[in-house]
Parts: structure tokens; sequence; C-alpha cells
């Protein structure tokens, strides 16, 4: 297949996802209402990137080519406006904020990597994937708040539990659909399973084994996300990472109880509104002993 790079109307591949459809909150009114229009154009651009990644009608050149000439518009600035609006939005963006086009090309880089790899042979390559697909959504949140980068490992923890908590969630549909599979295939053969595993209507066996041993990485991962809040300078920041921290807290349990395989595990509204509730109150308190935080 040919890249249709050059054609306006075919450039972005839209899922008619948007940040009301993501399992966590994306720029909730808890963030100052100045930087919100910014983390907007950080989620647009990401949100573009991902949709093209996702799209199983594209060839893995296709893709890639598309991603490229994306990056190339963030950071140059070329590309036509209209094409590329997404990409030249987020680049207006950071040349007011000043912060670094680097996050939103390592976005890209993952996006790339989910178009020609589909298998993960351990723990810490796909932590390494996460490290690219979500730590710099973390990072670029600190770096908008103006935060110190000392925060960056207690954000990155925080981030990448978020991804693989979705990929326990998603992880049928990622094989059925996608065929990929980010469960750590040295675990699997650890328990003598394989990734059809995943297309049953049941997770026992070597199935259940190898997701309990992704939740117990990713508890520990929230154990050291655990400090960020305390972290943070801004309390509405402080107050966002809190609720974030709760709610992944709550999924990792339903997943420990739950069957992704057997149905959806997901938060209700009564999680969400339990977990703002506490977060924001420890994401308050937290931040407390730093007079004056906005």
């Amino acid at each position: 297949m040919t890249s249709s790079v050059d054609t306006p109307p075919k450039l972005e591949t839209p899922s008619g996802k948007n940040a009301k459809t993501e399992n966590f909150p994306v720029g909730s009114w808890l963030l100052p209402a100045p930087l919100r229009p910014h983390v907007a154009a950080f989620y647009d651009f990401a949100r573009a990137g991902d949709d093209i990644a996702d799209n199983p009608a594209l060839a893995p050149e296709d893709k890639i080519a598309r991603l490229t000439a994306f990056g190339a518009a963030l950071s140059t600035g070329s590309g036509d406006p209209a094409l590329f609006a997404k990409a030249h939005a987020l680049r207006n963006s950071l040349a007011q904020t000043g912060v670094t086009a680097k996050h939103g090309l390592d976005l890209l880089e993952a996006f790339k990597q989910d178009a020609v790899k589909n298998r993960y042979r351990s723990w810490g390559e796909l932590i390494d994937y996460c490290n690219l697909s979500a730590a710099p959504v973390g990072r670029f949140l600190l770096d908008l708040h103006g935060e110190s980068r000392d925060g960056w490992p207690a954000s990155d923890a925080l981030c990448n539990a978020l991804q693989v908590l979705n990929h326990l969630q998603d992880c049928q549909e990622d094989h059925r659909e996608m065929n990929r599979v980010y469960l750590p295939l040295d675990w699997l053969d650890s328990q003598s399973g394989s990734v059809e595993l995943l297309q049953a209507g049941k997770a026992g066996g070597a199935m259940r084994t190898v997701l309990d041993m992704c939740l117990g990485e990713t508890g520990d991962l929230l154990a050291i996300a655990a400090e960020l809040p305390a972290r943070l300078k801004s309390r509405h920041l402080a107050m966002e990472s809190s609720v974030i921290l709760h709610l992944a807290r709550r999924l990792a349990g339903l997943l420990r109880r739950g069957d992704p395989l057997a149905g959806r595990v997901k938060l209700t509204k009564a999680d969400f509104a339990v977990c703002g509730v506490r977060g924001i109150v420890h994401g308050w308190l937290a931040a407390g002993s730093k007079a004056g935080n906005p």
C-alpha cells in the first residue's frame, strides 16, 4: 500500500475517541483553567497519533510515514497547517509555555513501535515501551506546571501503571482486533501458556497467573507513584494526580477480583465519585506543607 500522507483529508484517521472516553481524567477541572487548553492541545495531538497507529486499514509503512510527518510538523512547523492542525496547535502551545517538544515526539515513537511490534518478551521490554507511550504524558504535565523533574520517577511510575492497567482491561480485544499482546511472553512461557488463551471465555490457570503477575508489578509501580502528590508544588496538580492514583488502585483491585476475558472490568460512576473525593482531600493535604501553592 502506498502512503497517502500527501492527501489532506486522509492524513488523520479519527476513531471517534476523545478525552471523555478515556479511563482516567484528562485535563479535568482540578487543573488551573489557563493551563487546560495546553493540556487539550497535547491530548489532541496524542489522540491523532494513536488513532493512526491503531487503524487496521493502514499498512505499517503508511502509519510510520504519517507519524513521521506529524513529528516533523511538531518539530519544525513543516507541512500544511490545515493538514497538520493538531501538530501545529501543540507547537504553538509549546512556544507559549516553554515546554519541550520531546514529550510529544516520544509518544510518536511509541506509536511507530505499535505499527510494527505486537509482542513483548519481558516485563522490562514492556516498561521500555510504556516509557515512550505513557510516561511522556506525566512529564509534560509536570513541565507545564513548572514542577521539578525530581518528580519524574514517581510520575513515570503512575503513568506506566495506568498504561499496564489499560492493557489488562483490553487484553482480549487488543489480541482479537490488532493481534497485539502486551503480556510478557516469558511469563506466559514459564506457566506453559500461550497468547491463544486470550480468546478463552475465562482467564484460568496460566493466563490468570500471568495477569496476577502483571498486577503485582503494577502494585509496585503504584507504591512508587504514591510519593508524587507530596512532591508537587501545585495543589491543583497534586489533587489531580492523587485522584488518578486512587482510581488506579481501585481498578487494580477490580482486575484482581474480576476477569477481563469474561467481560470488561471497569470503574463505575461510584468509583469515580469515591476516588475523586478521597483523592482531592489527600492531594490537598499532601501538598499542604508547601505554603502558597497555586
